[in-house]
């Protein structure tokens, strides 16, 4: 034996992982935070782990490969603040980042994000490593009509790219690009499809698996298109 213990089965968030993260907000300091260790480690920190493990099975049921390792997936509760000015040293949200290989600089994510001052999935290609992000530009130019119908498919189910990272000028080399709305989408700094998560969603463990596959295989195309094209 390996004195793994699987985390336990994904029931949802409580109301009180989301009282704790909010009064995490108002308590940063160790004291308190190691008083209430046992409300994250129960509430949110296994819940979460249960999630990302029933999250696997399931999008392996849909052929959508992710690992789906907590140890790998979850973020710490601990914030680094070496190089910022915010000095509070704990964060008051929860996240998991999946990704093909564990890897969460690798490019091409399913993101989860539990916060009480707003909860969302998010899927895509966050600010990826200029080679990568110019492959992607490079094959949006060269198959305009791919990635018309994959948008086109997110809008009719109510997604689009966020729009809110975007380069003033389109880059250099793709200046000349036609029609308009081709030449926003290659200003895009990342390629994201976001969707809120209600608290009575988190609450519900089933019914939230049941969502977060719907939502990866919509963005499932967006991936596919730029793992292509890195690749």
């Amino acid at each position: 034996m390996n004195g793994y213990n699987p985390p336990p089965a994904f029931r949802g968030f409580s109301a009180e992982a989301f009282a704790f993260l909010k009064d995490l907000a108002d308590n940063q300091n160790r004291e308190w935070f190691e008083a209430h260790k046992p409300i994250y480690e129960r509430e949110v920190k296994e819940p979460l782990a249960g999630l990302v493990v029933s999250l696997g099975q399931a999008l392996a049921a849909k052929n959508i490969d992710f690992c789906c390792d907590p140890k790998r997936a979850i973020f710490r509760i601990h914030k680094d603040v070496r190089f910022s000015k915010d000095k509070k040293p704990y964060k008051t949200n929860a996240g998991a980042t999946l990704t093909r290989d564990g890897e969460r600089r690798s490019p091409g994510v399913l993101y989860i994000h539990v916060d009480p001052e707003g909860s969302f999935a998010a899927g895509g290609f966050y600010r990826p490593e200029p080679p990568q992000l110019h492959a992607i530009r490079r094959r949006i130019m060269a198959r305009p009509e791919d990635i018309k119908a994959i948008l086109g498919s997110l809008e009719a189910s109510g997604l689009r790219l966020e729009q809110d990272d975007i380069l003033k000028r389109t880059p250099s080399g793709f200046e000349a690009v036609e029609p308009p709305e081709l030449g926003a989408l290659l200003r895009l700094k990342s390629l994201i499809v976001r969707r809120a998560l209600s608290r009575k969603l988190l609450a519900d463990g089933d019914a939230l698996i049941v969502e977060l596959v719907d939502f990866a295989d919509l963005v499932h195309p967006v991936l596919r298109f730029g793992w292509a094209a890195i690749s």
